[in-house]
């Protein structure tokens, strides 16, 4: 998939001598809802282009680029040392969630962290299958239970076996379905119920997978997870296949991870200059 490149359309724009007119700004909005840039940032780029009335694609640029920076963060996240960490990893069916947990796995294995896997989505049985597989091919040790088991029982488990066993990072599944937003909100309510009486409140992150090729889709999911429970930060599946850039800008979310293929190795953490950078790069 061609990634959207928003430096080289607004470079278009000055093409054959043209200058900013009112067809021209037409077209910027026109090529930032093509982004999914949304209609509020794409106003707000629009309106202040016409108030600067830049000369030259760099000044475009540059005025974008003040806009769409303080809406994309960052996240550094990292295992609290010495202390039991549980990441309570969400997300809707399909948008990569077990594989992230499997990249996470190989990401913080290779940092020296002792992982564990925790089968939470027991509404699907291939899911926990999905996962073990994970974890014999990461090396990675699984806490599970039967499908339809309590997803709380799991993760308690696996919270239990950790501190037994002084691993130091729980990666958590969890149920991806959204047919029903209240049992979601009920579930997610009770397991992160259990958490916080094993965990200290350093030590726990809820962070929501997106599939970065879906546009506006990824602004709806975290905008219901974030309600539901409250999001840390993001990982972006297939990053290096998106061409909805846009979306990103809308969300308003720190991002942590950015999954880059399909390999366990091919997970990142997200680098917000590089990708404001790339983003805009003529």
């Amino acid at each position: 998939m061609k990634k959207f490149n928003l430096g080289a359309k607004i470079a278009s724009l000055f093409g054959l001598g043209r200058k900013l007119s009112e067809e021209t700004y037409d077209e910027l909005e026109d090529l930032l809802i093509e982004g999914d840039f949304g209609t509020k940032a794409t106003f707000e780029i629009s309106s202040l282009a016409r108030e600067k009335k830049p000369a030259t694609k760099e000044e475009l640029v540059q005025l974008v680029r003040q806009i769409i920076e303080p809406r994309i963060t960052q996240i550094d996240l990292e295992p609290v040392p010495g202390k039991l960490n549980a990441w309570l990893i969400l997300g809707v069916n399909g948008v990569g969630k077990t594989t992230s947990i499997g990249k996470l796995a190989t990401y913080f294995n290779n940092k020296g962290q002792r992982v564990v896997m925790a089968a939470a989505d027991t509404f699907r049985a291939a899911a926990i299958d999905q996962l073990e597989i994970h974890a014999q091919r990461t090396g990675t040790r699984i806490v599970r239970q039967n499908p339809g088991s309590d997803p709380g029982a799991v993760i308690y488990d696996a919270l239990s076996s950790a501190s037994a066993q002084n691993d130091n990072l729980v990666l958590c599944d969890t149920a991806g379905r959204m047919h029903n937003k209240e049992n979601l909100i009920r579930e997610l309510m009770k397991i992160d119920k259990i958490i916080r009486s094993r965990v200290e409140p350093q030590c726990y992150k809820k962070i929501l997978v997106l599939d970065a090729t879906t546009g506006q889709n990824t602004v709806s999911q975290a905008a219901v997870f974030n309600e539901a429970i409250g999001i840390d930060a993001l990982i972006l599946a297939k990053y290096d296949s998106t061409s909805r850039a846009g979306s990103l800008v809308q969300i308003g979310l720190p991002i942590a991870f950015v999954g880059t293929g399909e390999h366990y190795e091919d997970i990142r953490p997200f680098d917000r200059n590089q990708f404001i950078d790339n983003l805009l790069e003529f």
